[in-house]
């Protein structure tokens, strides 16, 4: 086996070389936490009659983590509600706010979709640890655009209201 070049192992040496002013550390939604949003989100749609609901769960990179929908949700509704869930993480903000602009005539938002993907309808709310960012919930299917909205809220409360861990 030959030796390492001698570029190569100051490359190596100057890579272990991190302290901790060159990473961070952030609070990551976990399967259990998804779980937890898409109990609430279909507790919530059933018990205010929504005819249908598929509900997502992203990450706070918008890669999804579980998506669960209702017997009766129009087929395409499991990827609208993931279109708004990841709008909602990589924006880190309710859709709601980017439906009403395009609606009150600054069109000009829709051209972001040239930019990156992204779903500018109600029904999508990111879900936050403190100021950060973990993830997000879409809905698509229900009755209209707020009850999406609605039950997407009530699945990010199940996780934004849980009391923070003893340490």
């Amino acid at each position: 086996m030959k030796p390492l070049p001698f570029s190569l192992v100051l490359i190596l040496i100057a890579a272990q070389a991190a302290t901790a002013g060159d990473v961070t550390t952030q609070p990551t939604l976990t399967l259990e936490g998804a779980k937890r949003v898409v109990a609430a989100a279909m507790a919530y749609a059933r018990s205010h009659d929504a005819p249908g609901a598929a509900v997502a769960v992203v990450d706070a990179g918008g890669h999804t983590i579980l998506l669960e929908r209702l017997d009766g949700s129009f087929p395409a509704s499991a990827d609208v509600s993931i279109g708004k869930a990841r709008t909602a993480a990589n924006f880190g903000r309710p859709t709601r706010g980017m439906e009403e602009s395009i609606n009150k005539g600054r069109p000009a938002l829709a051209a972001v979709a040239a930019v990156t993907a992204f779903t500018p309808l109600m029904g999508g709310v990111p879900i936050l640890v403190g100021k950060e960012v973990v993830g997000a919930v879409g809905v698509s299917g229900a009755a209209n655009a707020q009850q999406d909205e609605e039950i997407a809220v009530a699945g990010a409360a199940a996780l934004q209201s849980t009391p923070k861990s003893k340490e």
